[in-house]
């Protein structure tokens, strides 16, 4: 598969698996974080899917409370 072929299929949105791998959490938080509202998801039929600006959204916010703990 060439570079424009992979490009053009390069998933847009991510399982619940992929996130928790991306993160180095456990499917269980991850459920958790998408339960509480923590991290923001879709139903897609049967599954949960997860846009990559979601997952980016949580990782700044996580890093904005650490910063005004630390402060």
């Amino acid at each position: 598969m060439d570079e424009t072929t992979a490009r053009r299929f390069a998933p847009k949105w991510h399982t619940v698996a992929e996130v928790a791998e991306m993160l180095g959490y456990g499917k269980t938080k991850v459920r958790m974080l998408v339960i509480t509202g923590d991290l923001r998801s879709l139903k897609d039929g049967r599954s949960r899917r997860i846009l990559p600006e979601w997952v980016d959204e949580y990782v700044a916010r996580r890093v904005a409370e650490s910063i005004e703990r630390a402060a």
